[in-house]
């Protein structure tokens, strides 16, 4: 029988696992969380007191369907919880479960791996209570608890409206400083109304904190996060220049979302530059297929939220199926999907990613912070005749994305000011290459596999 492995139970992950298991073919599903849902639909820890209906609103029914469709899933496929998938090689996945090493073969592949935080290095952004948008997210939905009681949400997202509106109605104060100019916002909105019901979405959160009272800043230039031991206040500068200091005990911070990329590299998929987002996406066909038998879906494929992580991942199963000769009718999925992409493609141009603030960081602030790698660390070691000329060779001089993120929070401003550096800007950015293992793994978990590429 032919055996389909999903990577992620997220939206995407689980509809294609629903539909291949309606049409009989064997599933495994493999996903680093103890439950499905991934991040939108992250189920509490048990015995959690969260108000997860209070917290999620109106997407709370959504979320009941998910979890209850799962559940009638889960005993049809072979689930794979708390489970990594460090490495692809041929028709194989090196697995890592309880630090102990598993493979699984193969015939066709779907990575649904979703995406995380992109985030641009400031002045004081490694201080103990400067947090992520998701983290913020993860740390509320999984544990119940909050960031702090006093929370600024600030950068260049859609999440900073989503998520500052959760922690109010779980009784946090919260403002929020948004870097883009809502000109910016108005000059997107042609591309934002291809899926008109996610923007009401949108604007229905900014109303909801307005009428709050929440302090909303739009075209902010953030100066710095202050404090000694911890955060204190965000420095910042509002669209006229005047200096404001909103002090707070968290802050999360964040600039969108980038994918999760490194296990379709290693499958074999090629990846495009998006001049849009400034970052690298798999090079896919409308049904989400790259190459023959690796399939990509959800965020990991494109930006696009959890309705057209659902979709992309219908429609990769359907590739599934037409390529195993079964019928399979897209209908008006493709549609709905490419609606969807334009939506944040809007989205994207709307809350731009600040790459001439990364460019022009000042020497003194860490770039990477998992090896305590400064903007002017990385600068030195750039040069275009006796220097490193590329982002790899930055690395390997001075570890700038060897920790334990792997450079996923530190990559694309690695890149930017790589690219600065070399006078580049106007050419696709360098990236950091993928290697296994894509996370950090107990040696024992490596020890035991049979090859090492």
């Amino acid at each position: 029988m032919t055996r389909v492995a999903v990577v992620g139970a997220g939206p995407a992950g689980i509809a294609a696992a629903s539909l291949l298991v309606e049409r009989g073919l064997q599933v495994v599903v493999i996903d680093e969380q103890r439950d499905a849902g991934g991040q939108v639909w992250r189920r509490p820890t048990a015995g959690s007191t969260l108000d997860l209906a209070r917290v999620l609103g109106p997407e709370f029914d959504a979320y009941r369907r998910f979890h209850a469709g799962f559940e009638v899933l889960r005993p049809r496929i072979d689930w794979r919880p708390q489970t990594l998938v460090w490495n692809v090689h041929g028709r194989t996945l090196q697995l890592a479960h309880s630090g102990r090493q598993d493979a699984i073969e193969f015939d066709a592949l779907i990575l649904a791996t979703g995406a995380t935080d992109r985030v641009a290095p400031m002045p004081g952004w490694t201080l103990p209570g400067v947090f992520t948008l998701g983290g913020a997210q993860v740390l509320m939905k999984d544990q119940g608890c909050l960031i702090g009681g006093n929370v600024v949400f600030c950068g260049s997202s859609p999440l900073l409206y989503l998520a500052a509106a959760q922690y109010r109605r779980l009784g946090a104060t919260v403002a929020v400083l948004d870097t883009t100019p809502w000109r910016a916002k108005l000059a997107a909105l042609p591309r934002m109304l291809a899926a008109a019901g996610t923007l009401a979405k949108g604007l229905g959160l900014i109303a909801e904190l307005k009428r709050a009272g929440v302090l909303i800043r739009h075209g902010v230039a953030l100066e710095r996060f202050e404090g000694i031991d911890e955060v204190a206040a965000v420095q910042w500068r509002d669209a006229r220049g005047q200096a404001h200091r909103t002090a707070c005990d968290a802050v999360a911070y964040g600039h969108g979302l980038r994918p999760e990329s490194q296990l379709a590299e290693l499958a074999g998929c090629t990846l495009r530059f998006d001049p849009l987002t400034r970052q690298y996406f798999p090079e896919a066909d409308a049904l989400g297929r790259c190459r023959d038998g690796v399939y990509v879906a959800g965020d990991g494929a494109a930006i696009g939220g959890a309705e057209a992580a659902d979709i992309s991942g219908r429609l990769a199963a359907m590739a599934v199926l037409r390529e195993l000769g079964q019928a399979a009718d897209p209908g008006s999925l493709p549609a709905q999907l490419a609606a969807r992409r334009r939506f944040q493609e809007g989205a994207a141009q709307a809350f731009a990613w600040p790459a001439a603030r990364v460019q022009a960081l000042d020497d003194a602030v860490p770039v990477c912070r998992c090896e305590n790698i400064t903007a002017g660390e990385v600068r030195a070691v750039i040069a275009p005749d006796l220097g490193a000329a590329d982002v790899n060779r930055m690395k390997a001089a001075t570890r700038c994305g060897m920790g334990r993120c792997q450079g996923r929070f530190c990559g694309s401003a690695a890149a930017e000011l790589t690219a600065a550096a070399l006078g580049r800007l106007d050419a696709p950015l360098d990236r950091l290459r993928a290697q296994p293992p894509v996370k950090p793994i107990a040696i024992a978990s490596a020890a035991g596999a049979a090859e090492w590429p």
